[in-house]
């Protein structure tokens, strides 16, 4: 039998020990209620080399009352069962295909639901765009405080509020870079793509080990293949053309635009909820980049214009950090960290290919970050 014989008798000695320093009768129901919780920790782990390397640690830290979690290696650690079953059930009832991935970074309590599958970024792909752009900035090769003008070939539809201004504007990159994220600005997510180039933004990716998380393509060609859905013969449309158009508007452009968000040759990008949430750690953690740059980020994604969805029901007691990613009603994503006592946690959602009610899926993603928040916090 593999299971933990090891662990459990270097439990009971220091029981033992506790019992000679104490009064017996407080003892022994306070012992007794930690030795309960630590079978129920434990019971789902096998002995070896990994585990008995942290016995020590474990047993020291358990008699201390301290999330146990915490001590143990991260191939070892418990994933909340019972949340996960909750969750599963929650995004099951959507008509729609869904992922998730959250982790409490101060337990490493996890869970997991599809968090590998590939999903359709939509502008949540905006984050590793934002942090390119950061490291590149520390590197001395973009100034943040450059001034861009803006002209009429920069104009993209969509999301954002720089299109609502007259061409000859000059924000800095640094605005630029904020509006890409805060407004989900395409605008601003195109002029940062132009500037550092799609390749090195998979190439920063690929180069952090991330194998599914990749930007496709621009959400000028994005939209412009969006006409091409309607009629081949738009291809040749330049990008302000195709934004003085607009959106096809049809009786058949609901079903096309259902289509388009579920081929994932149309992708403006590609990840995994998992993925997604490890970029995000990284953010938190300043492995990225440095503590400065990494402060601004957060702070950027704190500025999230948007609160329908992750920050929906917790926004006024917890700061939440989040990026969106929105195709409505086909589509609605949320990623970001939640700043509650006891995280933070790093959550990912991904609800694509919804034939329901967009409300319903803005609801659920916002009650799955109230019961973390609830489940997670001392």
């Amino acid at each position: 039998m593999k299971y933990i014989s090891f662990i459990l008798l270097l439990s009971c000695f220091k029981i033992s020990t506790l019992s000679a320093q104490q009064s017996a009768e407080k003892n022994f129901f306070s012992t007794k209620d930690r030795f309960t919780h630590l079978l129920g920790q434990l019971q789902v782990f096998e002995l070896d080399p990994d585990l008995t390397d942290h016995a020590s640690v474990i047993t020291t830290r358990w008699t201390q009352n301290e999330p146990i979690n915490r001590y143990l290696p991260p191939s070892k650690r418990t994933r909340d069962t019972s949340l996960e079953i909750r969750f599963k059930s929650m995004l099951d009832s959507l008509p729609a295909r869904t992922s998730m991935y959250a982790k409490n970074l101060s337990t490493g309590q996890d869970i997991a639901i599809r968090a590998d599958i590939p999903m359709n970024t939509l502008s949540v792909i905006k984050i590793p765009i934002m942090v390119l752009a950061f490291r590149e900035a520390e590197k001395g090769n973009l100034d943040l405080e450059e001034r861009y003008e803006i002209k009429n070939s920069h104009l993209r539809r969509g999301s954002g509020l720089i299109q609502t201004f007259q061409p000859g504007i000059r924000p800095t990159i640094r605005d630029v870079v904020t509006q890409m994220i805060i407004t989900s600005d395409n605008t601003a997510t195109d002029i940062m793509i132009s500037r550092l180039g799609l390749k090195n933004v998979n190439a920063f990716l690929s180069e952090q080990g991330y194998e599914q998380t990749r930007l496709l393509t621009t959400t000028g060609q994005l939209f412009r293949r969006v006409w091409e859905m309607q009629d081949s013969a738009f291809s040749q449309l330049s990008h302000n053309e195709v934004y003085k158009m607009g959106f096809p508007n049809d009786p058949q452009s609901a079903d096309r635009r259902f289509d388009f968000e579920g081929d994932p040759n149309e992708w403006l990008g590609k990840t995994t909820a998992r993925e997604m949430s490890q970029l995000l750690e990284q953010i938190s953690q300043n492995r990225l980049v440095s503590h400065a740059s990494s402060t601004e980020m957060i702070s950027i994604l704190k500025g999230q214009f948007y609160s329908s969805r992750l920050p929906r029901f917790i926004r006024f007691d917890v700061a939440v950090a989040h990026k969106t990613g929105d195709w409505p009603p086909v589509a609605g994503n949320d990623v970001g960290i939640l700043f509650h006592e006891g995280g933070p946690t790093v959550v990912s959602v991904f609800v694509n290919q919804n034939r329901g009610d967009f409300n319903e899926v803005e609801k659920t993603i916002g009650l799955i970050a109230q019961e973390l928040v609830q489940e997670w916090s001392p």
